[in-house]
């Protein structure tokens, strides 16, 4: 019998050590990546339209991940009857892309580099924002590694084109991304009541190939037939806004929507696509840790990302064998 790091090593409980993302080994030189995933920090939310405080998401998710690293041996899930992110699956921690204060264009050129290495280093790369502003960055590095369709799971559309010269704030990245040719489509999951665009963006969205439900909608589809709507063989690139959840439980973002998500509902949801479909990137957006007091939102950030990337990785295992 195998023996894992119980026996044989330190015991590495959460509240010691370093936090990086699940106690990963740190890899701060991004020209010799090797590994799974890539994790990269993107602490930016110049983006912001009402309440800043995305910067510390980061940090606050890589604290929360802590807590989720006590299997040695990976983590096994009695109702899957499957182990997941055991030992072969190798998870490094880029650190953050450097962030130049009030500089939107640089800043996320600076983020772009960290998701190329990611990708050049042949690891899945998963960005920890920051507000929803660094996706555009992120879906720019996919070009030449299409095409992929993206899935947002959001309470808000994200499809203004300009508003008062802004075409690179929070509300935006959804319409850039539709514009690269390298992105064949969008479904854009809990949009819902006021959002931040205005009519006109939801025709733009439609007419570029977007599929939009709300909570609501999804909840009378249920989660197979929502499934059934992504195109089928698409390679998805997942962004997830953590405001797509409901603010009882997940108060710390910066503009929270009642009637969101619940955990299961999202959590099924991606572990059916990743069941379905190849995923290329992901993004978890809209941490602001300092709205949450009691830190529960950075800890559903964190269960979500570790869940689905065990997700990932379960189901490519499984479709090699």
């Amino acid at each position: 019998m195998a023996q894992h790091g119980y026996d044989n090593g330190r015991l590495n409980l959460p509240f010691t050590g370093i936090a990086t993302f699940a106690k990963s080994p740190y890899a701060p030189d991004w020209s010799t990546l090797d590994a799974d995933i890539a994790v990269l920090g993107a602490p930016f939310d110049f983006g912001t339209q009402y309440r800043p405080g995305a910067r510390f998401g980061p940090r606050a998710v890589r604290e929360a991940s802590t807590l989720f690293s006590f299997g040695h041996a990976g983590a096994y899930d009695f109702e899957d009857d499957a182990t997941y992110l055991g030992p072969d699956v190798r998870i490094v921690d880029m650190g953050d892309a450097d962030i130049i204060h009030t500089d939107t264009e640089t800043s996320h050129a600076n983020i772009q580099t960290g998701v190329a290495a990611a990708l050049a280093a042949g690891a899945l790369p998963v960005v920890i924002g920051g507000d929803h502003s660094v996706n555009i960055p992120c879906i720019r590095a996919f070009a030449g590694h299409g095409p992929i369709h993206i899935v947002q799971i959001d309470a808000h559309l994200d499809f203004v084109d300009v508003r008062h010269g802004v075409k690179h704030g929070h509300g935006n990245p959804m319409r850039r991304a539709a514009e690269q040719d390298h992105v064949t489509g969008l479904t854009q999951l809990g949009i819902r009541n006021v959002s931040s665009t205005a009519k006109d963006g939801y025709d733009a969205a439609r007419a570029m190939g977007s599929d939009i439900l709300s909570v609501r909608q999804v909840r009378k589809l249920g989660t197979q037939a929502v499934l059934d709507r992504i195109p089928a063989g698409a390679t998805v690139y997942l962004t997830l806004d953590i405001d797509g959840f409901c603010p009882s439980i997940a108060p710390g973002t910066g503009t929270p929507s009642h009637g969101g998500f619940l955990y299961y509902e999202v959590l099924e949801l991606l572990q059916g696509i990743a069941q379905r479909h190849d995923i290329a990137g992901v993004d978890l957006v809209e941490v602001a840790p300092d709205y949450d007091p009691t830190g529960s939102t950075g800890i559903l950030a964190a269960q979500v990302l570790l869940n689905f990337l065990g997700f990932i990785f379960h189901a490519r295992s499984q479709r090699a064998e």
